[in-house]
């Protein structure tokens, strides 16, 4: 009876202090993508500011792949950066992919052709990042800034550490959430969290597997 006591003893307390850290490791997230949201008073410098992908409608930007596109351009054309890079593929059939819309929206706002570089087969943020670094590599850029969403970011830049990227980070300052009810921020704020939390426990989980490997 005492040995069955304390099996149940120590699996109680093995399972609260798993749910501790788990639900510590939530919150530490929550906080990351808050504290990345905030609005950065310096504009980074960079060999290259990467452009995130997000939906394009037909053959345009949606407004919030616009306003990322246009915060690039902002930084290009002030000198923060000399080099563009738009990721993202995801076409559909018979459209250009995300990365082509947002070279063509800023070759039409008077960008030359040579300054800007695409990935057109990323289908999440990882692998836009993935792609991201073939072409620094390729291209022989140092370091980048990465543009997007405010709450978007710090999945971002923790990918882009895991990958060895050099990267610093500029949100979007006109993003289309700004504007957004409050219930469709709430949502977007828990689903970056809950997505930041999944990417470091699958991320802590891959590299137990190496050590044992």
């Amino acid at each position: 009876m005492n040995i069955q006591r304390k099996k149940r003893h120590y699996w109680l307390r093995g399972l609260g202090l798993s749910l501790l850290l788990i639900g510590s490791l939530q919150l530490w997230c929550a906080w990351q993508v808050y504290r990345f949201s905030q609005p950065k008073n310096d504009l980074p410098q960079a060999d290259a500011a990467v452009v995130l992908g997000a939906a394009a409608w037909g053959n345009r930007p949606s407004p919030v792949f616009r306003e990322r596109i246009n915060h690039a351009l902002t930084l290009y054309q002030t000198g923060y950066v000399r080099k563009l890079i738009f990721t993202g593929g995801t076409p559909k059939s018979g459209y250009e992919t995300e990365a082509e819309v947002a070279r063509n929206f800023a070759l039409k706002q008077g960008i030359p052709e040579q300054d800007i570089l695409i990935e057109m087969r990323s289908k999440d943020t990882y692998q836009n990042l993935v792609n991201t670094r073939f072409l620094m590599q390729k291209h022989h850029l140092h370091d980048i800034v990465i543009i997007s969403d405010p709450l978007h970011i710090a999945r971002a830049m923790a990918i882009a550490e895991d990958l060895d990227i050099k990267a610093n980070y500029s949100p979007t300052p006109t993003s289309r959430y700004h504007n957004a009810s409050w219930q469709t921020q709430a949502a977007f704020f828990i689903q970056e969290s809950y997505a930041l939390f999944i990417y470091h426990l699958l991320h802590f989980g891959r590299s137990i597997s190496k050590m044992i490997i």
